[in-house]
């Protein structure tokens, strides 16, 4: 596609600012004397649009992206770091942060600005007997649920390793241990990160504690984050993977078995639920290639030898609801069971996410996401539906900013295709589906698949809910003259 976004979208978040330079993208409108000072202060590279890597330094893993920086400063440390965010914010340029570049919205490059780079920042160190890990903000899951697993620990994090901690964490991050062990930013110790003015600060309980609040849920909105600290608890190495797949003719059923599973066992799985088309792929017998599914998905959270055989008996409930069509379930490491979903998402695949929250799994409902399953326009698209409660309920709507903590049902709507001309059909799809399911809805979204906010600002607020204002006069102190803007933007107080 030849659009930054599909037509309309995201235009509550990507508006210039006063003092932004305009040009054609990729470029920066600033004399060479000047891009070679800024060059020869960075420890990384300073990548121009005239360089060989450029090209694969703009490409983000959603393929809907097509974006042209004019400066992309590859970074190897903080001093990198400030020394960017000083030179966007002083010559006016926009300012984009790359952690892992796989958020689905895209803004982790911009045109005609700098894109802060950290994807070679990707140092970790595991305190075993402390049961905390530093990571730093270029890592993926992957690089952080290795480097934790050698100690048979584990950060809560997301369920596709490609994913980075960064943007996953800043804006919530749910995965398999949400409901025993919380969010991603629910185990977040710390964090450093430099400012709009080019200040590196430490963000915790104890230190700028109302940054270290705003960065638990607030997205990117004040800061680039150049290194985390998590809590860790013991998990694995050896899981049992639950991955049933039923026929989407008996949804009603199997997802309200999982809702009395989720009520009546302990916080020891958090299953997700996927309705969509079996793939033709190796993995699935022949037979069932193309065939309309409800998956079950979960990963058993014990830890030692018996950990794997208890976690099939805790399980086996999801995989007895009825007949299925295939059950892939099996014994795997923690580290694998963290990748199976990798092959579903790979880069450089158009991607078109909505999410919406529901208070209860109504009988119209459970109709509705069945429906809307069986009508996606590609066979890789799903509608998943994420339990919620636990652990991540616990924590208090106002103790972090993440928002919506109480409702128990998140449905995730993804648009997963690989054709730019089938382009307009799959976002309309996602849009339409979005639609119909707010009807069901109390409002709010989770922000990590916000997609494109066509909605503006009323969908923005839900999504940071009654934190929203709190937010903004956090973002009025560390950020004033909105720097960092591309992200679920919040506007500063004025």
């Amino acid at each position: 596609m030849n659009e930054t976004y599909p037509r309309g979208a995201d235009t509550a978040s990507s508006g210039p600012t006063s003092g932004e330079r305009h040009g054609k993208p990729g470029d920066p409108g600033l004399p060479r004397p000047v891009l070679d000072r800024f060059a020869s202060r960075l420890h990384g590279r300073l990548i121009l649009p005239q360089d060989p890597d450029y090209e694969p330094s703009r490409a983000l893993w959603n393929g809907l992206i097509n974006r042209r920086p004019a400066l992309v400063a590859r970074c190897r440390d903080d001093d990198d770091v400030v020394a960017s965010v000083n030179f966007a914010r002083d010559n006016g340029l926009p300012l984009a942060v790359r952690g892992g570049g796989h958020g689905v919205a895209g803004h982790a490059v911009c045109d005609s600005g700098l894109v802060v780079d950290l994807s070679e920042m990707t140092d970790t160190d595991v305190d075993p007997e402390g049961s905390t890990a530093h990571a730093q903000g270029g890592c993926t899951l992957g690089d952080l649920d290795r480097a934790t697993q050698r100690y048979g620990l584990a950060a809560p994090v997301g369920v596709v390793s490609a994913t980075g901690i960064a943007g996953l964490t800043l804006s919530g991050g749910m995965g398999w241990l949400r409901r025993k062990y919380g969010l991603s930013c629910d185990n977040l110790v710390s964090a450093r990160l430099v400012t709009a003015d080019g200040n590196l600060l430490t963000a915790s309980g104890s230190e700028n504690q109302d940054l270290f609040w705003a960065i638990r849920g607030g997205g990117g909105n004040f800061g680039v984050v150049t290194s985390f600290d998590y809590r860790l608890h013991p998990v694995g190495p050896r899981v049992f993977l639950c991955n049933v797949y039923y026929p989407l003719e008996r949804a009603g059923e199997v997802l309200r078995a999982c809702e009395r599973y989720v009520a009546e066992v302990p916080e020891e799985a958090a299953p997700l639920a996927v309705l969509g088309r079996i793939p033709r792929a190796e993995a699935f017998p022949a037979a069932v290639h193309g065939e309309p599914f409800v998956a079950l998905l979960a990963v058993s959270l014990g830890t030692g030898e018996a950990a794997a055989e208890e976690g099939e008996r805790t399980l086996r409930p999801l995989r007895e609801v009825t007949e299925p069509l295939c059950d892939l379930s099996e014994v795997t490491a923690y580290t694998e069971a963290q990748r199976f979903l990798d092959e579903d998402y790979p880069n450089g695949r158009l991607y078109y996410w909505k999410s919406v929250n529901a208070p209860e799994l109504s009988d119209k409902l459970i109709e509705r996401l069945a429906e809307h399953a069986a009508a996606a326009p590609s066979p890789d698209s799903t509608i998943d539906v994420w339990y919620q409660g636990g652990a991540m309920a616990r924590v208090g709507e106002e103790e972090t900013a993440f928002a919506n903590r109480g409702v128990p049902y998140l449905f995730g709507l993804e648009g997963n295709w690989d054709r730019e001309t089938d382009s307009e059909r799959n976002v309309a799809w996602v849009r339409d589906t979005f639609a119909d399911l707010r009807h069901f809805s109390t409002g709010g979204v989770y922000l990590n698949f916000p997609g494109f906010l066509e909605e503006g600002e009323q969908l923005l607020r839900e999504g940071y809910g009654g934190n929203y204002e709190p937010l903004s006069a956090v973002k009025a102190k560390y950020d004033p003259g909105n720097l960092f803007r591309f992200n679920a933007n919040i506007q500063p107080t004025s």
